[in-house]
């Protein structure tokens, strides 16, 4: 290639360099990229309202809790969150596994302190159509606790309350006076 020919293809991509940028910085398509950007995290919003989370319900033969991974509505209030996932449980498995709170329990109220324990207030459902037995009241517990503790990182520890006081116990077992912390050795 002699100089003359050289000189000509480094002109025209000069030339087309200079064009692409004056295009580009174009205030009619610098907003339309703009307005691109910007649909493109609406798209993303929309996608990322729900959340795959992991809810623990005791498996057929009552022997240790096992997940189902479930997409949920996922809300940037931990305390919305949290009543999404107490309600998914209560509605119970869908994967074949056992449901760990009676279907007729409502969730009265959910709040998160300020030192990451969420009080959970249920329905008197929770103790007086609750099977019976120290495991099933363990996984009545522990489904709640972790569940919340496990997906919604602000949440350290569960309080229940049943009918918006505090209870002794669900069935007569395991004190449910004082906040739960996660308990993984019950989980499969």
């Amino acid at each position: 290639m002699n100089n003359h020919n050289l000189r000509n293809v480094s002109f025209v991509i000069i030339a087309g360099i200079i064009i692409c940028v004056a295009f580009l910085n174009m205030p009619e398509v610098s907003s339309g990229m703009d307005q691109v950007e910007q649909n493109t995290r609406i798209t993303e919003t929309k996608h990322s309202n729900k959340s795959v989370v992991h809810l623990y319900f005791s498996d057929k033969d009552n022997s240790f809790l096992k997940a189902e991974a479930r997409d949920l509505l996922h809300s940037d209030n931990s305390a919305e969150f949290g009543k999404n996932i107490v309600e998914a449980l209560i509605e119970g498995p869908r994967t074949g596994l056992m449901r760990t709170i009676p279907a007729n329990t409502a969730l009265k109220a959910f709040y998160i302190t300020r030192d990451g324990t969420a009080y959970v207030d249920m329905s008197e459902a929770i103790r007086d159509a609750n099977p019976g037995g120290v495991k099933s009241e363990l996984f009545t517990i522990y489904s709640m606790v972790n569940s919340l503790t496990l997906n919604i990182p602000e949440i350290d520890a569960v309080k229940i309350l049943i009918g918006g006081k505090e209870a002794m116990t669900l069935d007569g077992h395991i004190d449910v006076r004082f906040p739960f912390k996660a308990n993984m050795l019950l989980i499969r």
